[in-house]
């Protein structure tokens, strides 16, 4: 199941049938993508992603490259791509707080409110008013402790160079923040 693509679907007020018409195929093909039992084509994901205001990739992110899986899957590192309205239109790696299916579409606001969410959206619109690659140390209260991030954002450009959004790759430090501060 797809119940990520279903929510940011029903979150946008549209239906099957509008978002099949949007992405050029038939409602029971884009029924059986929903449910999970087909897989589609980049052409057909980047036209519903387009209509939905996400990116391709969040139907592709199993199938990434086993090794770039292990590699971030073990790391401290996290991915993600936001548009102009901050809402996530793909993670990866979030901290186990967060589901990337129930990330996407959603503000941080929306997920957890606290002030290392809120210093998190006001760098990215920072980085989206003044168009350049910026970078923080922000301190999130999470179900195991505060974590420390050091988060590196920057605007996400179309193909006419136009800001459609922020990229950001967070890298928790928590354990190094606590070795120099004893």
């Amino acid at each position: 199941m797809r119940d990520w693509l279903k929510n940011v679907r029903k979150e946008r007020g549209l239906t099957q049938e509008e978002v099949a018409s949007s992405a050029f195929i038939n409602r029971a093909f884009y029924s059986q993508i929903e449910n999970g039992s087909r897989n589609p084509s980049f052409e057909v994901a980047k036209n519903i992603a387009t209509t939905l205001g996400i990116s391709p990739s969040a139907f592709f992110t199993n199938e990434f490259s086993e090794p770039f899986q292990l590699a971030l899957r073990n790391s401290p590192m996290i991915i993600a791509h936001c548009d102009l309205e901050l809402r996530y239109t793909w993670i990866f790696n979030p901290h186990p707080d967060f589901e990337p299916e129930n990330s996407l579409g959603k503000r941080d606001d929306e997920l957890a409110i606290n002030e290392g969410t809120l210093d998190l959206m006001a760098l990215k619109q920072e980085v989206i008013r003044k168009g350049k690659k910026m970078r923080k140390k922000i301190y999130f209260p999470l179900s195991d402790g505060v974590h420390c991030y050091y988060v590196f954002a920057e605007p996400l450009v179309d193909s006419n160079s136009q800001i459609v959004g922020v990229v950001t790759a967070s890298m928790d430090i928590t354990e190094f923040t606590t070795d120099e501060e004893e």
